[in-house]
């Protein structure tokens, strides 16, 4: 059962411990969240109330963070995916509030990275094409001081997932 234990008190961080119904329950939501509790619990071989439980602790400890509909960018239209370096000569509170704040309006940015090393920062955005990568360029160096920006278009997606790795017991 799902159990929070503290692994390093002078970080604050916490681990869930998971067993194996955990771990089933967990590989068996990432693939398909819209799985029934009838069938989660036929699969991991267990009664729904239990199951139910077990992904209600699961919640409440933060491992299932939300469940969502992962959608198909180009059945949108949505057929640029540019992966945007950036290099900042700001690095003041407020300049960074700003950035996030302009991250955060901007709903073509699917994921935003603080990276340690040569780039500051990396940016995950889908937009139809070059012409609205653009525009998404010029708007966000109007609302922010970039020193740098380099875009990379992905010309295939090779892998992409949302399922992360479920950490064996004991490991």
């Amino acid at each position: 059962m799902a159990e929070k234990t503290s692994h390093d008190a002078s970080a604050a961080q916490t681990t869930v411990r998971l067993d194996e119904v955990d771990r089933k329950i967990l590989s068996l939501l990432q693939r398909d969240a819209s799985l029934s509790l009838d069938q989660i619990a036929d699969r991991v071989g267990a009664s729904k109330t239990p199951v139910w439980n077990r992904i209600r602790k699961l919640r409440e400890a933060g491992v299932i963070r939300r469940q969502v509909a992962i959608l198909d960018p180009e059945a949108l239209g949505l057929e640029a995916c540019f992966f945007v370096l950036i290099r900042t000569s700001e690095h003041d509170k407020e300049w960074a509030a700003r950035f996030l704040q302009a991250l955060r309006e901007r709903p073509e940015v699917i994921e935003a990275h603080r990276l340690a090393g040569d780039i500051d920062y990396i940016l995950k955005v889908q937009v139809r094409n070059a012409r609205a990568y653009d525009r998404f360029y010029q708007s966000l160096i109007g609302d922010v001081k970039i020193h740098n920006v380099t875009a990379l278009l992905s010309m295939e997606e090779i892998k992409s997932t949302s399922a992360l790795p479920i950490p064996e017991i004991g490991r």
